[in-house]
């Protein structure tokens, strides 16, 4: 079988000019002469503003075609602009794969009152004392996109976490209260700080029916729309492990076994890495910007997988050709 060469095409600097859509559409016959035979694309969904890198996620439905928190096109370009760049990466025999965002989402519409413990940033486990109100920003109704879609709207009880109490001007890291709620099984996240499920802004529960409902449901209608070929999966160690076992299972059994989905993990810690990669069965490939010795080790201990070091062009690992 030959090489397969996987290029990250963006880095966190790029000119927030709307035009990135189109310079990787016009480089495609080039990346196709190198070689390359996958590109991961940046986050493409709406988010705080036309500034933001993608990862301030706001809105999966609106790949740059609604007017939100400011802005049309997002940093990179319209959506037509990157319907067309998968298109022309395809045309030159290229997999295309989508950076996807599902832990967390941010500058949301309006604040609600809810019920929190705020707990120690250091350990989440640890409560700092007693429940008690605040005014927080978890209310998503996407009024630009007006439904179009899609019409869920995200409330506080769909989310266990959250980083600000408007109501005393207060910053920190507030556990939701309520029926079911609290942080993931520290089993099913990565047990840095005690407990690793809160990552920043709004955390969804993946726990709650209506929520994984919402991401089955975006992620059909993003395959449908876009034809990606693949997903990279933004803060893997942060999501409950039972939930994206059965979404990448899902995926795969839908899209096929080489709908390729590969994770950002980040852990230099060996046994940590392989704990993860068991809890979901070895369903995903990992990538650690960690060294690619750390790699290897851990391709000994799992020879069936893939796992892939960061470098600044390319991601390398026993069957990744570097450039």
């Amino acid at each position: 079988m030959q090489n397969q060469t996987l290029m990250q095409y963006f880095e966190w600097y790029l000119p927030h000019d709307g035009q990135h859509w189109t310079r990787l559409a016009e480089d495609a016959p080039h990346l196709a002469d190198l070689g390359i035979s996958h590109v991961w694309m940046p986050p493409a969904f709406k988010a705080t503003n036309e500034k933001d890198v993608g990862y301030g996620v706001y809105d999966l439905f609106d790949l740059g075609e609604f007017n939100q928190k400011g802005t049309v096109r997002t940093k990179y370009g319209f959506k037509e602009d990157y319907l067309q760049a998968i298109q022309a990466l395809k045309a030159q025999g290229i997999q295309p794969m989508a950076d996807v965002v599902l832990n967390h989402k941010a500058a949301a519409d309006h604040r609600e009152a809810f019920q929190v413990i705020e707990v120690d940033p250091v350990d989440r486990t640890v409560e700092l004392g007693e429940p008690f109100t605040i005014n927080g920003w978890t209310s998503f109704t996407f009024d630009g996109r007006q439904d179009t879609y899609n019409d869920f709207h995200w409330h506080w009880y769909h989310f266990t976490g959250t980083d600000y109490d408007a109501k005393r001007r207060k910053s920190g890291i507030y556990l939701i209260q309520g029926d079911n709620k609290g942080w993931a099984n520290e089993e099913l996240v990565d047990n840095e700080n005690g407990n690793y499920d809160y990552l920043m802004y709004a955390d969804l529960d993946f726990k709650h029916p209506e929520v994984i409902q919402n991401i089955y449901d975006w992620a059909d209608w993003f395959m449908e729309t876009t034809g990606i070929a693949g997903f990279r999966l933004d803060a893997v160690k942060h999501i409950d492990s039972f939930f994206m076992r059965n979404f990448i299972r899902d995926m795969k059994e839908k899209y096929g076994e080489d709908f390729y989905v590969f994770g950002e993990f980040w852990n230099p810690d060996k046994e940590a890495n392989l704990d993860y990669l068991e809890k979901r069965k070895n369903a995903l490939t990992l990538s650690m910007f960690v060294s690619t010795r750390i790699s290897l080790m851990l391709a000994e201990q799992v020879p069936t997988m893939t796992f892939v070091a960061f470098s600044q062009i390319a991601w390398l690992n026993s069957n990744l050709t570097r450039l």
